[in-house]
């Protein structure tokens, strides 16, 4: 989830050992930093820590608009020894920036080519806003091997930027879109509407074990986290672990009060879900 920096170093490694332990995928921070400097190497590199496990680089996608092709994709992927390569779209985060980089046109193209071009699956996700059915579709007509609908809820992005922001105005702007964005589990269901059988993840305010159920029985293949992890990870390798433990007991106690022998029979389940009887 993070990366460049000494501190990033020491808690990408926490969160690697807990999933090497436990058998989580782990996703690194943005890798254009690394690209740009690969004397950052080290603070990215978790996979002598966690060499068994799921690991997803990731990229912003809107780097494919300034010159980034399949070679830095390839190149990313090559270093970190990751599994996948996800591509972030944050198109507020980086309206918010004075330094933002906002040519969004033309990106879906982009995204289809590489999923053409590289040789390993490549997921596209938001940062916290959401993912709009129609956006669903064609990301998946695309090529994209799976989708995080990472809707709103958890971490804002907008709020990050607001306090990074120097300029009282600036700051104010940031300010209004404190409540933007798609919940999360209207972008899920929204996502599983329109695509069946794709591989959807869901991320964004997800909290505990309960909280990844619901958005299971919503439909989601893989439940995303950050901000628990994180803040146990800042603390010590164990309150990672005990945050990871967790999840896993929450999880196990709602399949028990469900009658969810599998992960399958829990997405299958009404019993967490909202049933429109009209």
């Amino acid at each position: 989830m993070t990366g460049g920096t000494p501190e990033a170093r020491k808690i990408n490694r926490s969160l690697a050992h807990v999933a090497e332990e436990r058998g989580i995928a782990i996703g690194v921070g943005s890798g254009r930093a690394l690209l740009e400097h690969p004397e950052l190497l080290d603070s990215f590199d978790v996979r002598p820590v966690a060499p068994n496990a799921l690991l997803f680089a990731n990229l912003g996608a809107v780097q494919l608009n300034k010159g980034y092709g399949a070679a830095e994709c390839r190149c990313l992927v090559g270093a970190l020894r990751a599994d996948a390569l996800v591509l972030h779209l944050n198109p507020l985060q980086e309206a918010l920036q004075p330094e933002g980089d906002t040519v969004f046109r033309g990106l879906l193209a982009r995204i289809a080519t590489i999923c053409r071009e590289v040789e390993f699956p490549v997921i596209v996700k938001e940062v916290g806003w959401g993912i709009t059915a129609q956006e669903v579709r064609s990301l998946f007509a695309g090529g994209a091997a799976a989708v995080d609908v990472a809707g709103a809820g958890g971490t804002s992005w907008s709020e990050v930027e607001r306090h990074r922001l120097g300029q009282t105005w600036r700051a104010n702007v940031a300010a209004t879109f404190a409540q933007w964005g798609i919940p999360t589990a209207e972008a899920l269901c929204d996502a599983r509407r329109v695509s069946p059988t794709g591989l959807i993840f869901a991320s964004g305010g997800i909290r505990d074990g309960i909280d990844a159920a619901k958005a299971m029985a919503l439909g989601a293949n893989l439940v995303g986290v950050a901000g628990p992890f994180l803040r146990g990870a800042a603390q010590s390798t164990e309150e990672a672990t005990a945050t990871a433990l967790e999840f896993e007991e929450e999880l196990r106690i709602v399949m028990f009060l469900t009658g969810s022998r599998t992960l399958d029979d829990l997405r299958a389940t009404k019993d967490l879900r909202r049933v429109d009887e009209t």
